[in-house]
């Protein structure tokens, strides 16, 4: 398998009381309560395992867009000493979160080397498995550990027994990041008050009419002699359930991972959804698909029914509320769902 380039190189009064309660969290919960821990810490559960970081962190250390949107979503702009893997995403963040995207300090353009993230002196690296975190770069949670710094992972990437990733259900996954990064951060109320948005916007988008049959929707990552596609457990599982429509990749339980062509061709998807990131630009994604035996003569294809989003929206975070709300705008566009009246927050220009 050859990884994603980038990849590699509940309601909210129970999660506010939750976050304010004085009790302990259960292991193997999905979110942590913020519970106090020693002096000057707070624990949570993180990928089924309490952890405990200083808190409030002061120095964090972020790898990617979406991970830098949870940082940023519960107000921890001013925490942030470094990040790495910026790359494109920094438009969309802006619009999203402001000028504070522009005063973000990059130190490493894709992946940083264990030697910078120690440079840059954090009490807590946010990453995840292929998100920042590999045994090939000796960037983990153990390397840091051993040099007490906290690290913090991406409740995506959480690894299963097999060492796919992928541990529960992909909008649990980011509720549970922003409630432990604003237990870390000292920002439980705004996290809080992010959960309760979304939640909000996704019952706006539950109420919309239905379209009578679940409307096939493919991910396309990038893809050449294979497809870099998102399973079950992927933010686009989440955002695809929102929107109305059915992942075509729902029963792999497994979030980012390759595909054959085939399973593109046979899933006769209604519309494809591609992941704007370098590497591969939207041109040559729409080339290759539009020249490959296995889906040129595909409709989605054909009819050209597409969807480009930044990655930071695709990838499991805040973002993917704003992405659900832009899936639903394009299936209605395609006529693959009933107008709704919904318009999706995020100016994306």
């Amino acid at each position: 398998m050859n990884p994603h380039p980038r990849l590699i190189a509940l309601g909210a009064a129970g999660l506010a009381l939750a976050l304010l309660g004085c009790g302990s969290t259960t292991p193997g919960s999905a979110a942590g309560s913020g519970a106090p821990g020693a002096p000057g810490t707070v624990t949570v559960t993180n990928c089924g395992e309490q952890r405990s970081f200083p808190s409030p962190a002061s120095r964090m250390f972020v790898n990617d867009g979406n991970l830098i949107a949870l940082t940023l979503a519960v107000g921890a702009g001013g925490q942030i000493t470094a990040v790495s893997s910026l790359q494109d995403d920094a438009d969309v963040l802006t619009r999203a979160y402001g000028d504070v995207v522009g005063g973000l300090r990059q130190v490493a353009p894709e992946y940083p080397a264990l030697e910078t993230v120690v440079a840059a002196q954090p009490d807590v690296v946010v990453a995840g498995w292929n998100y920042g975190f590999s045994e090939s770069t000796d960037v983990t949670p153990e390397t840091l550990a051993d040099r007490r710094i906290g690290a913090y992972v991406l409740s995506e990437s959480c690894r299963q027994d097999d060492g796919a990733r992928g541990t529960m259900d992909p909008w649990e996954a980011v509720r549970t990041d922003l409630t432990n990064l604003g237990a870390i951060t000292g920002h439980v109320d705004t996290a809080a008050a992010v959960v309760a948005d979304t939640d909000a916007r996704l019952a706006a988008l539950d109420a919309a009419p239905q379209p009578e049959r679940e409307p096939v929707v493919f991910v396309f990552d990038s893809g050449t002699d294979a497809i870099f596609s998102s399973g079950g457990f992927g933010g686009p599982q989440a955002i695809i359930d929102a929107a109305g429509g059915r992942n075509a990749l729902t029963d792999l339980r497994d979030t980012w991972t390759e595909v054959s062509w085939e399973r593109l061709a046979t899933a006769r998807p209604d519309m494809i959804v591609f992941v704007d990131y370098p590497g591969q630009t939207l041109a040559q994604k729409r080339q290759v698909l539009a020249e490959h035996p296995a889906t040129r003569d595909l409709p989605a294809v054909q009819e050209e029914r597409y969807l480009d989003l930044p990655y930071a929206m695709w990838t499991s975070g805040p973002l993917n509320i704003d992405a659900a709300e832009h899936l639903r705008r394009g299936l209605e566009r395609y006529r693959l769902a009933p107008a709704s009246g919904l318009v999706p927050r995020l100016d994306l220009g």
